[in-house]
């Protein structure tokens, strides 16, 4: 990746996704969760505030050693035991059935094969098993504009951002890697450009 992707990217991640306008979406994600929990990007642990009581640990899947540093104080104060364990979404070190829920918050933008990763959470969430998530992808279909500048602008988000894309649609990911879609909320997200700010929120369950 080099030196910006490796030192430069993980740092202006943990800037643009700590910002105050998140919380209260990671809160929403967070909400409901219980047990063991697999979160795919764990980034600089983020989340970690927002887990409830009812979560007895979370295995972080985190490929970048910069933001696992950067997590450093939200581990050392978490009430949850958390362990860093694995570093590929797309290619999970768990056996099958073993998670109660999973959480990706503005992950599947990176992932290079991002149905694979979400065919992996399948596969490690036991049966009727909840994916808690918010991403950014595609506008909604009725804002064509925003849509022709998510696709220009693209190619250059990717190389700025790590492998970030504008263009995801991740209703259809999430469906293509056999999730059931339960709650979806399509919004733009409060403080961000359209272009970067067009979220999906909600749970997925796995059959």
């Amino acid at each position: 990746m080099g030196f910006y992707g490796e030192q430069v990217v993980p740092r202006v991640i943990n800037v643009a996704c700590g910002m105050k306008e998140a919380r209260p979406l990671r809160e929403r994600v967070c909400e409901g969760l219980s047990g063991r929990v697999l979160e795919i990007g764990f980034g600089s642990g983020l989340n970690l505030p927002y887990y409830p009581p009812a979560v007895t640990r979370v295995d972080a899947v985190e490929p970048s050693d910069v933001g696992w540093k950067l997590a450093g104080k939200r581990l050392a104060a978490a009430a949850v035991r958390v362990e860093r364990s694995g570093l590929d979404g797309q290619v999970l070190p768990f056996p099958d059935d073993t998670f109660d829920a999973a959480v990706s918050t503005w992950t599947l933008c990176t992932i290079p094969d991002g149905i694979a990763a979400l065919r992996e959470v399948r596969r490690v969430l036991r049966p009727g098993a909840k994916l808690h998530y918010v991403e950014h992808g595609l506008a909604p279909a009725a804002d064509e504009k925003i849509r022709n500048r998510q696709r220009r602008f693209d190619p250059m988000q990717q190389r700025l951002f790590g492998g970030c894309h504008l263009t995801r649609e991740i209703t259809v990911m999430l469906t293509a890697a056999g999730f059931t879609l339960d709650e979806i909320d399509v919004f733009y997200e409060k403080g961000a450009p359209k272009m970067m700010g067009a979220d999906t929120l909600g749970t997925a369950i796995a059959p």
